[in-house]
């Protein structure tokens, strides 16, 4: 088997370059369960490349354990708090490992909602209007700012986790309680009516791109924790079927989204497209992707000719760090 081979990532990839490999997975946050089922996949398939990898569980093990044990570098497939919120980015720049996806900075904005939308709307790019709020009432007010339906969730949990969508001042006080179990800080959002859809990017800076949109078409509309990851009754549009323009308006957006936080590597951002005029809205983007059966960027990358495989080792050849291997830190 030859080690070498092209990607559309950019370059050609040496695998055996490429060092023992930490696939980082499973940690201690409430995505644990899918991030084990994507740090397996990743797994497989960079041993099906012939790459030297390894699983690393970080609520398992300690961090330390990998700069001892000889790792040149890992693959994020770690989900939600302490995986892509930039702490273990963090420790991986102290242990001056490279890593796969955005920096510290980039990582803990994105997994910031609130913030994440702050900075969205400072650089011109659309979101839905928003609240945060601290309590019930505060809740209930943003209902009557915002207009029914509003979503409420947490500001720093992904995967829809302790989402709600209220239609009534009488859902509010549930629905922040919920929200509030994972965050104290809690996030009303105005619904957008329309068509729901998502697009990867890959790269960094100039030179990022985004793969073709996948349109969602979940049953009523639901497309929750369960439906994301656990059933077959969610459909996956890709080629999205939208107007060309639209596709690539949608793709303009996600990557200046991607490059307004800081981001590299890859990452996949989420957007309505409102019914009334087709405007598109971005709703929040993911810095450390699914990658299970169910995962979506993985269904992008195909739709343009890169298999599984060859994403996995694409995005593991882009493994960097904010402080580039072989510069001092400053004192």
């Amino acid at each position: 088997m030859t080690t070498m081979m092209t990607t559309k990532l950019g370059s050609n990839v040496d695998v055996k370059a490429l060092g023992k490999v930490a696939v980082l997975m499973g940690g201690a946050s409430a995505e644990r369960e899918v991030s084990l089922m994507s740090g397996t996949g990743v797994l497989q398939a960079l041993r099906s490349r012939g790459v030297d990898a390894h699983a690393f569980d970080p609520s398992q093990n300690e961090l330390g354990e990998l700069r001892r044990d000889g790792y040149a570098r890992c693959f994020i497939a770690l989900h939600g708090r302490h995986g892509e919120d930039g702490t273990v980015q963090g420790a991986l720049e102290l242990l001056r490992i490279p890593y796969t996806g955005p920096g510290v900075m980039a990582s803990s904005i994105a997994v910031d909602k609130i913030m994440t939308k702050r900075i969205w709307r400072a650089e011109g790019l659309p979101t839905p209007d928003w609240r945060l709020v601290g309590s019930v009432a505060e809740t209930t007010d943003a209902l009557a700012a915002l207009g029914a339906p509003m979503i409420v969730k947490p500001s720093r949990e992904g995967s829809t986790i302790g989402l709600t969508k209220v239609t009534s001042p009488e859902q509010c006080a549930q629905a922040y309680a919920l929200a509030s179990r994972y965050d104290p800080e809690v996030l009303c959002e105005q619904f957008i009516e329309g068509e729901e859809t998502t697009c990867p990017i890959l790269g960094e800076g100039t030179s990022a791109y985004a793969l073709p949109v996948i349109r969602i078409v979940a049953p009523e509309g639901n497309y929750d924790y369960q439906n994301k990851y656990f059933t077959d009754v969610t459909q996956y549009h890709c080629p999205s079927g939208l107007p060309e323009a639209e596709e690539r308006e949608i793709q303009r957006l996600v990557v200046a989204a991607f490059r307004s936080l800081g981001c590299r590597g890859w990452a996949r951002a989420d957007i309505m497209i409102r019914a009334s005029d087709r405007q598109p809205f971005l709703l929040e983007i993911n810095t450390s992707p699914g990658m299970t059966g169910h995962s979506l960027v993985p269904m992008s990358a195909r739709a343009s000719g890169i298999s599984y495989e060859d994403l996995c080792v694409g995005v593991l050849a882009s493994a960097t760090m904010d402080t580039p291997a072989g510069s001092t830190l400053g004192t």
